[in-house]
């Protein structure tokens, strides 16, 4: 069974980005290394992990990822802030 994280990546623009995999290092190597990565972080590479949490089912992450994009960046940096 997989876990499936949340994560919140830092680039090197200082924007944050959220996403949702079930396999951090890969997915974070492809937003670095990768035209797999998304449009938006290959244009602001290095990126590095600044938040992560696991969840049980790719929905519930999904909900979250979701829940996170829609917040402003003040909001954001708190959630990192109390990871």
């Amino acid at each position: 069974m997989y876990m499936w994280y949340v994560y919140i990546l830092k680039c090197s623009d200082k924007t944050l980005y959220a996403g949702v995999t079930n396999d951090l290092n890969r997915r974070l190597n492809e937003h670095n290394n990768s035209i797999l990565g998304s449009k938006y972080t290959r244009a602001r590479r290095p990126v590095t992990i600044v938040y992560q949490k696991k969840y049980k089912t790719r929905s519930l992450a999904q909900i979250e990822e979701y829940r996170i994009k829609q917040l402003p960046k003040k909001d954001k940096i708190k959630i990192i802030n109390k990871y």
